[in-house]
């Protein structure tokens, strides 16, 4: 019975010593995955270059009432760029964007209470003007190129149009032209 009792202890001891170089180990390196720094975005200039649509926005046809309303706001420690928009008469929808440093690119992704969701898988914002490209299907399951585009027309507006191609990008049909008019001045 003292040897079960030694080979036991010599068996925990053993295993004490493993956890604690373990908990050693792990403590000392990098995750593998991640950002090492949670500010990293908001000091990063390539991630800041939607801040102009920043904010709270009245949003209608260009010289036409506001008749919806827009809240552009950053999450995820500043590196997601999200829009919730309320349409009026019950249509609603959320945009994200953000910048990926690992390949240099920007993606969106589009989706709404009526079940629709697009994917922007290319996206390239300079200069107060962002534009995102991605494919879905239409109605018949046909390929559809969908470009969304954003522009600083001052610090108070912002114009957003989505055009929608079925040719590959010959020719376009715009679907929605907006004007943001900044609410929250």
């Amino acid at each position: 019975m003292q040897a079960d009792r030694a080979s036991g202890c010599s068996y925990w001891h053993g295993g004490l010593l493993f956890l604690s170089v373990l908990a050693i180990c792990l403590a000392s390196t990098s995750p593998s995955f991640g950002a090492a720094n949670p500010s990293a975005c908001a000091a990063d200039p390539e991630s800041r270059q939607l801040d102009f649509w920043l904010g709270n926005w009245s949003v209608g046809s260009p010289g036409g009432s506001n008749t919806a309303t827009s809240r552009v706001s950053l999450a995820l420690d500043e590196c997601v760029v999200v829009e919730n928009w309320d349409g009026g008469r019950g249509h609603s929808g959320e945009n994200r964007f953000a910048y990926s440093p690992d390949d240099k690119s920007w993606y969106g992704m589009f989706a709404d209470n009526e079940g629709r969701v697009h994917i922007f898988s290319e996206g390239k914002v300079a200069a107060g003007v962002a534009e995102f490209k991605g494919t879905s299907r239409g109605a018949n399951g046909e390929a559809v190129l969908n470009k969304v585009t954003l522009a600083r027309i001052s610090p108070g507006k912002v114009e957003q149009t989505w055009q929608k191609s079925t040719d590959k990008g010959a020719t376009w049909t715009t679907v929605f032209r907006g004007e943001y008019t900044r609410a929250d001045r």
